[in-house]
């Protein structure tokens, strides 16, 4: 029976191109993140079920991989409701453990602690282009700093990293909780409201302007309200710039909008301009919402448009860590999508630069074993100038072994006859 090529349960299986180019692109993310002060940590794969389910991962917790529990404990007789057999849960992002890590390992942390974590998450989501039910994720996230010194780092942290990849032209999308409250308080919305306004807000960009107003109209909203509310961001519509938009919100909402809110939103996108190093856009976009519950001020995403939606994204979230600890900490991190990146290059047919030279050592089948070490000691020599060198026995069609391995990349071939 023949293997068909397909993802496993919708969890995918990944090719030695691929990988090549996976190990690269993580290179280049944690060479370029240490730079900045970052440091890898690690945590488990599976966490305390209440902590996946403590309503901070929005809709994701409804994609959570449920663990039964083991021996003794699991009483499937007895059980009476999901509780009384799971007890863990495989992750479904990387800030709901690191923020346990966190509340676990404070006082061994410097203070701000800076995060850096690259591992798989697990959703039971529908596998589509670029998204797996297992998958990487790779997070850099600023713990104990309250300014927007935090917001600033990250932004530019990201952006760095992926000018280095060799992406440009691409845009930083950047909005604040704070800011979409205020817009819905100044129209009229009461606050009980906002979660289920801010969930249609958030088509805006699949069912338009039209399609938001329907569906608030449907959900039983004022229709003053509802009217008032898109009026805003038809004013918003061509303002881009951050600094621009921000000052005509507040302009605008009057009360509503703190000066302190508006003033930071417009020092981060300051900062940032002034000192990027990579060629992308950073723009004020009054309809980014950001789906987790957790998030309390900025928020951003990268948005490319060769992969024609979001590529990551983040903002802070100063309320996760005080659900462990009882004390807040201020938090704020940016997730790379790493799928959608290694997707992107994977597609563009992308060439890893200045790639060590790559030798096959084809070595004939009677080849004696006692000069088959002194084929090792030439390998191991080769290996240590830079060269990568795989040394293989000869097949018969020699020719065709030669064709596969130049499609791997190999560039030269040394031949090893026995005598």
């Amino acid at each position: 029976m023949a293997l068909v090529k397909k993802p496993v349960n919708g969890m995918k299986e990944i090719l030695p191109a691929e990988m090549e180019i996976r190990d690269y692109v993580t290179r280049v993310i944690k060479d370029t993140y240490r730079s900045f002060g970052f440091t890898p940590i690690e945590t488990p794969c599976m966490e305390n079920i209440a902590n996946l389910t403590s309503k901070q991962g929005g809709d994701n917790e409804k994609l959570i991989f449920k663990v039964l529990k083991r021996g003794e404990k699991l009483n499937l007789e007895t059980a009476k409701e999901e509780a009384d057999v799971v007890d863990f849960g495989m992750r479904y992002d990387l800030t709901v453990p690191l923020s346990r890590f966190y509340a676990n390992n404070a006082n061994n942390l410097p203070s701000p602690f800076k995060a850096l974590q690259i591992g798989s998450v697990w959703r039971a989501d529908r596998p589509q282009r670029g998204r797996y039910r297992q998958f990487t994720q790779c997070d850099i996230d600023i713990l104990g700093e309250p300014s927007n010194l935090a917001e600033i780092e990250l932004i530019t942290a990201t952006t760095t990293t992926l000018g280095r990849l060799g992406f440009e032209n691409f845009e930083i999308r950047i909005n604040e909780r704070r800011i979409l409250k205020a817009m819905a308080a100044y129209s009229g919305f009461e606050e009980e409201r906002f979660d289920g306004l801010f969930i249609t807000l958030d088509k805006m960009d699949k069912i338009g302007k039209e399609g938001v107003q329907a569906e608030l109209l449907e959900d039983g909203c004022a229709p003053d309200s509802v009217e008032k509310y898109l009026n805003l961001f038809t004013l918003l519509e061509d303002k881009k710039d951050v600094a621009e938009g921000v000052a005509l919100l507040k302009e605008t909402l009057g009360e509503y909008l703190e000066d302190e809110v508006a003033d930071n939103l417009t020092e981060i996108a300051t900062a940032v301009n002034a000192t990027k190093g990579a060629k992308f856009d950073l723009v004020f976009d009054p309809t980014l919402v950001r789906g987790m519950g957790y998030y309390t001020g900025t928020i951003f995403e990268i948005a490319m448009p060769q992969f024609g939606g979001a590529c990551g994204g983040g903002g802070r979230y100063d309320k996760m860590i005080g659900k462990f600890t009882g004390n807040d900490v201020p938090a704020c991190g940016f997730s790379i999508g790493f799928e959608r990146i290694v997707l992107i290059l994977m597609e563009s047919g992308f060439k890893i630069p200045e790639s060590p030279k790559r030798v096959a050592y084809l070595v004939e089948k009677k080849y004696p074993a006692e000069k088959l070490v002194d084929v090792m000691k030439q390998a191991a020599q080769a290996r240590a100038k830079g060269q990568q060198v795989l040394v293989v026995r000869m097949n018969k069609n020699k020719k065709f072994q030669k064709e596969q391995l130049m499609n791997e990349g190999y560039e030269e071939f040394v031949e090893f006859f026995h005598n």
